[in-house]
């Protein structure tokens, strides 16, 4: 009963996770400010709590917190074995073929073809391990990212000393579309996470 309890749960997890990625692709920009506003209630009083003229420190909370969040899932629910193992095999794999595409030995290249199917099948199953961890990370990432997205785009905007280019306002565009809290964002997410998987061990692939 427990085990049936958890594939029923994982199967809801997993639809609402992709519901949410499908939705935020191609439903527009309505669906995506109110899967933002859906969590106002959590999300205002951090902003409240730090002032709106801190906003870049509650984006740095977001960011590490999706950091630990996405980390922690990785770490329990992707065999980094199997993700080496698979790696090696393949570099192995690819070396081997490319030296007798070059020797042109035929027959080790028709033996090879024959492995090739087995190489495939273990490059899928590689991929289903990073697609899962993917879909339960959109659950709580994108809800958060779409908040701030929503609430920066209807707030008066903070600004932020940025090395370089010095005090720019988070709203204004990088490059296109590419506004400066997002380039925030995500540079201090990708920092927070290199230091949570050191320091939890993860991936080392």
């Amino acid at each position: 009963m427990n085990d049936e309890f958890k594939k029923k749960l994982d199967h809801v997890l997993l639809a609402l996770g992709l519901s949410l990625m499908i939705g935020i692709l191609i439903l527009g920009q309505e669906f995506r400010d109110s899967v933002g506003q859906s969590i106002t209630v959590i999300m205002n009083p951090v902003v409240s709590m730090f002032g709106e003229s801190n906003f870049h420190i509650v984006l740095f909370i977001l960011a590490s917190f999706t950091a630990l969040y996405a980390t922690l899932i990785q770490k329990y629910m992707i065999d980094w074995e199997l993700m080496r193992n698979t790696q090696q095999k393949m570099k192995l794999f690819q070396k081997e073929f490319r030296e007798a595409q070059l020797s042109n030995n035929t027959a080790l290249l028709n033996k090879m073809e024959g492995e090739r199917s087995k190489m495939m099948h273990d490059q899928l199953e590689m991929s289903k391990q990073q697609f899962k961890p993917m879909i339960y990370i959109s659950i709580i990432s994108l809800p958060l990212f779409m908040w701030a997205y929503f609430y920066i785009q209807t707030h008066e905007a903070a600004s932020f000393v940025f090395p370089f280019w010095g005090q720019q306002l988070l709203i204004d565009p990088i490059w296109g579309p590419f506004q400066y809290w997002i380039f925030w964002y995500f540079i201090a997410s990708l920092a927070i996470s290199q230091l949570i998987r050191k320091a939890l061990d993860v991936g080392g692939v």
